[in-house]
């Protein structure tokens, strides 16, 4: 827009007095200062409330860095069955948060936030661990225990929109509240048998009891539909 309005007062510059045209000038000075004031102040503002939103270099790392033992804590399901090489906390999450990436779109279901949920589902292991039904630790206790967690984590991460996104998506997944919640939980379920089949494949496991914990318990088309998929694989590799 500057340019346009300069090339209009450089034309008349030559076809008006030097008094109209020194007139012509101050006011587009003025104009252009006032602009690029506006400019300026909006910027600021962006960067206030960009910087607002968004947690401390320390508190980024102190988060991550707590995050690291996701990656290196074993799902407890597989060590307790002898499985070599199991997976991580991180490794189950990232194949789940694949799930919610490539899973067809659905009626009324978020994927962008499936997305986030299934990166975010099993966060509070990064304390308390995987404590699975044969620890014999009451459900009440066990939902105490990550809840405890959860908001330590998100105090850690310095509070604000991050961390309250973080502990919304969490208190979904655990309330099982919403379409995109039902999804992510039969993602949990279909990455945990598919990869008991890939454990059974690789190293001639029976793992039976993993299909048989998750068999009528799919509450989504889409889970139902991957976890027949998965049934029936296993039954021609059977």
């Amino acid at each position: 827009m500057s340019r346009l309005v300069f090339t209009t007062i450089t034309a008349k510059t030559f076809l008006l007095p030097h008094s109209s045209s020194s007139l012509h000038f101050k006011i587009f000075k003025s104009s252009s200062s006032s602009a690029a004031s506006r400019v300026s102040t909006m910027a600021s503002d962006s960067s206030s409330s960009s910087s607002a939103s968004s947690p401390s270099p320390s508190s980024a790392i102190d988060f991550l860095t707590l995050c690291h033992s996701l990656k290196s804590t074993k799902r407890a399901g597989w060590v307790k069955r002898d499985v070599a090489g199991p997976e991580s906390i991180a490794d189950h999450m990232y194949r789940m948060g694949l799930m919610a990436l490539i899973a067809n779109d659905a009626p009324g279901v978020n994927r962008d936030k499936c997305i986030k949920m299934a990166i975010v589902h099993d966060i509070a292991e990064a304390i308390v661990g995987d404590i699975t039904p044969s620890d014999g630790v009451p459900k009440a206790e066990k939902s105490r225990r990550e809840k405890e967690a959860i908001d330590h984590m998100c105090k850690l991460l310095g509070g604000g929109p991050r961390a309250e996104e973080i502990h919304e998506l969490w208190m979904e997944y655990e309330e099982n509240s919403t379409t995109e919640a039902k999804v992510v939980k039969d993602f949990d379920k279909i990455e945990m048998i598919l990869q008991a089949l890939e454990y059974e494949n690789e190293q001639n496991k029976d793992l039976e009891e993993f299909f048989e914990s998750t068999a009528g318990k799919f509450q989504t088309d889409l889970g139902k539909s991957w976890a027949a998929e998965i049934a029936s694989r296993r039954k021609k590799q059977g």
